[in-house]
């Protein structure tokens, strides 16, 4: 008898750890300090989380304008007490570049960002593809949208581009050696928008995401074949 209660107990054990869900990664963030030229965008594509929901979990409304020092939860469970107020003088400081709504199109057929070869695909440990292609070989929106970020403030990325399509999907080109439109701006499909560098990185190429809701995604279910 005593046997099969420990057996018992061993088998709820191991169905407990089973069954428990995987948090998603930036459920290992609590926190982060708004630096400058940050924007909520920004931070939301560092820690892979919905810009929205970033918004909602801090009480920001638009226009979304958040301050260096400002203290953001990136995590639902985070507690908000000890958040930072901004002060005055950082309220002349604003990151937040564009005022007014982000007005957008529906996603229509995605293309190609580059003429290139593929390096490396969609992965667990890359949330993108890698295309290789010269120095200087012309970059274009993949889809039409809004420019919501223009600046090289994440690490790892370089040079970055991110446009929003729609409520759910936003589009990055990193590693540019050159950008060619700035927050704020309204692409259309093909359009040039940079040029292939090696910022960021130890080679020519260009990493492309796409995200949905704020969760990567493959590209490659979604360019052209």
């Amino acid at each position: 008898m005593r046997l099969f209660l420990i057996c018992l107990c061993l088998v709820s054990l191991l169905y407990g750890c089973a069954s428990k869900p995987k948090q998603p990664r930036y459920y290992h963030n609590s926190y982060h300090i708004v630096e400058k030229g940050d924007t909520l965008h920004s931070i939301s594509w560092r820690y892979g989380v919905d810009a929205k929901s970033l918004a909602r979990w801090n009480n920001i409304s638009r226009p979304y304008t958040i301050y260096p020092g400002q203290k953001l939860r990136v995590n639902s469970t985070a507690p908000i007490r000890g958040a930072k107020k901004p002060t005055k003088s950082s309220t002349a400081k604003s990151v937040a570049k564009s005022s007014k709504p982000v007005k957008t199109v529906p996603v229509g057929d995605w293309r190609w960002p580059v003429k290139g070869k593929l390096l490396s695909k969609f992965s667990g440990s890359n949330n993108g593809i890698d295309i290789v292609a010269k120095e200087g070989t012309v970059v274009s929106a993949a889809s039409s949208g809004k420019v919501v970020y223009a600046g090289s403030g994440l690490r790892g990325y370089g040079n970055l581009l991110i446009i929003k399509h729609n409520d759910s999907f936003f589009s990055a080109y990193a590693h540019s050696r050159r950008l060619f439109v700035a927050e704020g701006a309204v692409v259309k499909t093909g359009q040039k928008i940079a040029e292939v560098g090696s910022t960021g990185t130890d080679r020519a190429k260009l990493h492309f995401e796409i995200r949905k809701d704020g969760n990567p995604v493959d590209p490659l279910k979604y360019l052209p074949r």
